[in-house]
Protein backbone atom coordinates (compact mmCIF):
# COMPACT_ATOMS: atom_id res chain seq x y z
CA UNK A 1 0.00 0.00 0.00
CA UNK A 2 3.13 2.44 0.74
CA UNK A 3 4.13 1.54 -2.98
CA UNK A 4 0.81 2.96 -3.92
CA UNK A 5 1.42 6.22 -1.95
CA UNK A 6 4.22 7.20 -4.28
CA UNK A 7 3.93 5.63 -7.52
CA UNK A 8 0.17 6.92 -7.92
CA UNK A 9 1.49 10.92 -7.16
CA UNK A 10 4.42 10.28 -9.38
CA UNK A 11 2.48 9.38 -12.05
CA UNK A 12 -0.04 11.86 -11.74
CA UNK A 13 3.01 14.65 -12.24
CA UNK A 14 3.63 13.48 -15.31
CA UNK A 15 0.52 13.28 -16.08
CA UNK A 16 -0.15 16.70 -15.62
CA UNK A 17 3.25 17.52 -17.25
CA UNK A 18 2.59 15.63 -20.65
CA UNK A 19 -0.80 17.40 -21.20
CA UNK A 20 0.19 21.14 -20.11
CA UNK A 21 1.34 23.42 -23.00
CA UNK A 22 4.91 23.79 -24.16
CA UNK A 23 5.79 27.56 -25.13
CA UNK A 24 8.98 27.83 -27.70
CA UNK A 25 10.89 30.50 -28.55
CA UNK A 26 9.49 32.16 -31.43
CA UNK A 27 11.99 34.25 -32.73
CA UNK A 28 14.43 31.22 -32.90
CA UNK A 29 11.25 29.64 -35.23
CA UNK A 30 10.81 32.94 -37.18
CA UNK A 31 14.18 33.20 -38.14
CA UNK A 32 14.38 29.66 -39.21
CA UNK A 33 11.80 29.88 -41.57
CA UNK A 34 12.65 29.94 -45.41
CA UNK A 35 11.35 33.47 -46.66
CA UNK A 36 12.93 33.23 -50.64
CA UNK A 37 10.09 31.37 -51.70
CA UNK A 38 7.62 34.63 -50.95
CA UNK A 39 5.90 36.16 -53.44
CA UNK A 40 8.69 38.73 -54.86
CA UNK A 41 6.89 41.56 -56.37
CA UNK A 42 10.26 43.34 -57.18
CA UNK A 43 10.78 40.64 -59.74
CA UNK A 44 9.62 41.28 -63.18
CA UNK A 45 8.37 38.39 -65.47
CA UNK A 46 7.06 38.01 -69.10
CA UNK A 47 6.16 35.05 -71.41
CA UNK A 48 6.40 35.82 -75.36
CA UNK A 49 5.53 33.70 -77.83
CA UNK A 50 5.21 34.38 -81.69
CA UNK A 51 1.77 34.71 -82.96
CA UNK A 52 1.64 32.35 -84.91
CA UNK A 53 2.95 28.48 -85.13
CA UNK A 54 2.19 25.90 -87.94
CA UNK A 55 1.49 22.55 -86.75
CA UNK A 56 3.33 20.13 -86.04
CA UNK A 57 6.59 22.64 -85.56
CA UNK A 58 7.90 23.64 -82.03
CA UNK A 59 6.38 26.18 -80.16
CA UNK A 60 8.43 28.19 -78.54
CA UNK A 61 7.92 30.38 -75.28
CA UNK A 62 10.44 33.00 -73.75
CA UNK A 63 10.04 33.09 -70.01
CA UNK A 64 11.81 35.99 -68.66
CA UNK A 65 12.55 37.17 -64.98
CA UNK A 66 13.90 40.70 -64.81
CA UNK A 67 15.21 42.17 -61.61
CA UNK A 68 15.00 46.26 -62.04
CA UNK A 69 16.31 46.83 -58.11
CA UNK A 70 19.60 47.44 -56.90
CA UNK A 71 19.34 44.29 -54.85
CA UNK A 72 20.24 40.88 -55.91
CA UNK A 73 17.21 38.94 -55.72
CA UNK A 74 16.34 35.09 -55.66
CA UNK A 75 13.19 32.81 -56.45
CA UNK A 76 12.65 29.49 -56.75
CA UNK A 77 13.27 27.74 -59.89
CA UNK A 78 10.42 24.61 -59.18
CA UNK A 79 7.60 25.15 -61.12
CA UNK A 80 9.33 27.19 -63.93
CA UNK A 81 11.18 26.48 -67.52
CA UNK A 82 14.12 27.21 -65.21
CA UNK A 83 14.04 23.20 -64.84
CA UNK A 84 13.76 20.26 -66.75
CA UNK A 85 9.90 20.02 -67.36
CA UNK A 86 8.35 18.04 -64.18
CA UNK A 87 5.43 19.74 -63.50
CA UNK A 88 2.41 21.70 -65.47
CA UNK A 89 3.25 25.44 -64.60
CA UNK A 90 1.05 26.98 -67.70
CA UNK A 91 -2.82 26.98 -68.38
CA UNK A 92 -3.18 26.52 -72.20
CA UNK A 93 -6.56 27.09 -73.00
CA UNK A 94 -8.32 27.37 -76.46
CA UNK A 95 -10.88 29.94 -77.40
CA UNK A 96 -13.46 27.47 -77.21
CA UNK A 97 -12.57 27.28 -73.27
CA UNK A 98 -10.90 23.87 -73.58
CA UNK A 99 -7.55 23.56 -71.94
CA UNK A 100 -4.46 21.71 -73.72
CA UNK A 101 -3.84 18.48 -72.04
CA UNK A 102 -0.48 18.39 -70.19
CA UNK A 103 1.35 14.87 -70.56
CA UNK A 104 4.26 15.73 -68.71
CA UNK A 105 5.88 14.60 -65.49
CA UNK A 106 4.74 15.57 -62.02
CA UNK A 107 7.01 15.77 -59.37
CA UNK A 108 5.75 15.84 -55.81
CA UNK A 109 8.00 18.00 -53.51
CA UNK A 110 9.25 18.20 -50.12
CA UNK A 111 8.70 21.55 -48.46
CA UNK A 112 10.55 24.04 -48.27
CA UNK A 113 12.71 23.82 -51.32
CA UNK A 114 16.53 23.17 -50.39
CA UNK A 115 18.71 25.86 -51.53
CA UNK A 116 19.61 25.03 -54.12
CA UNK A 117 16.20 24.86 -55.66
CA UNK A 118 16.99 28.91 -55.95
CA UNK A 119 18.33 30.88 -58.36
CA UNK A 120 19.44 34.90 -57.75
CA UNK A 121 19.25 37.65 -60.33
CA UNK A 122 21.94 40.65 -60.09
CA UNK A 123 20.60 43.82 -59.99
CA UNK A 124 19.60 45.16 -63.33
CA UNK A 125 19.83 42.18 -64.82
CA UNK A 126 17.64 39.68 -66.34
CA UNK A 127 17.24 35.41 -66.88
CA UNK A 128 15.41 33.70 -70.30
CA UNK A 129 14.64 30.64 -71.18
CA UNK A 130 13.16 29.10 -74.10
CA UNK A 131 10.83 26.23 -73.57
CA UNK A 132 8.81 24.26 -76.22
CA UNK A 133 5.43 23.71 -75.24
CA UNK A 134 4.99 20.63 -77.30
CA UNK A 135 7.07 18.64 -75.19
CA UNK A 136 4.55 18.73 -72.68
CA UNK A 137 1.04 19.62 -73.90
CA UNK A 138 -1.37 17.92 -76.16
CA UNK A 139 -1.58 21.14 -78.53
CA UNK A 140 -3.44 20.91 -81.85
CA UNK A 141 -4.80 23.45 -84.50
CA UNK A 142 -6.35 26.36 -83.18
CA UNK A 143 -6.12 29.70 -81.24
CA UNK A 144 -4.61 29.29 -77.60
CA UNK A 145 -4.17 31.56 -74.71
CA UNK A 146 -1.28 30.84 -72.01
CA UNK A 147 -0.89 32.00 -68.17
CA UNK A 148 1.59 31.09 -65.47
CA UNK A 149 -0.18 29.60 -62.78
CA UNK A 150 2.54 28.26 -60.38
CA UNK A 151 3.66 31.56 -58.90
CA UNK A 152 3.05 30.87 -55.20
CA UNK A 153 5.56 27.96 -56.00
CA UNK A 154 8.40 29.99 -57.27
CA UNK A 155 7.60 33.58 -55.92
CA UNK A 156 7.04 34.79 -59.20
CA UNK A 157 4.37 37.28 -60.30
CA UNK A 158 3.32 36.86 -64.43
CA UNK A 159 0.60 39.49 -64.71
CA UNK A 160 -0.33 39.05 -68.29
CA UNK A 161 -0.85 36.33 -70.77
CA UNK A 162 0.40 35.27 -74.21
CA UNK A 163 -1.58 34.43 -77.15
CA UNK A 164 -0.90 32.21 -79.74
CA UNK A 165 -2.67 30.79 -83.25
CA UNK A 166 -1.51 27.24 -84.38
CA UNK A 167 -1.98 26.52 -88.34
Amino acid sequence: MNRYKIILPALLVIAVAACSPTTQNTKEVASTKPTTNQVDTALVTKLSIPSSVSVGAPVEMTFTVYNPTDMIKTFCKWHTPFEPLMSKYLDITSTEGVEASYKGPMAKRMMPPPADSYLSIKPKDSLMVKVDLTKAYDIKAGNYTIKYNSGSISGLTVTDSVKVSIK
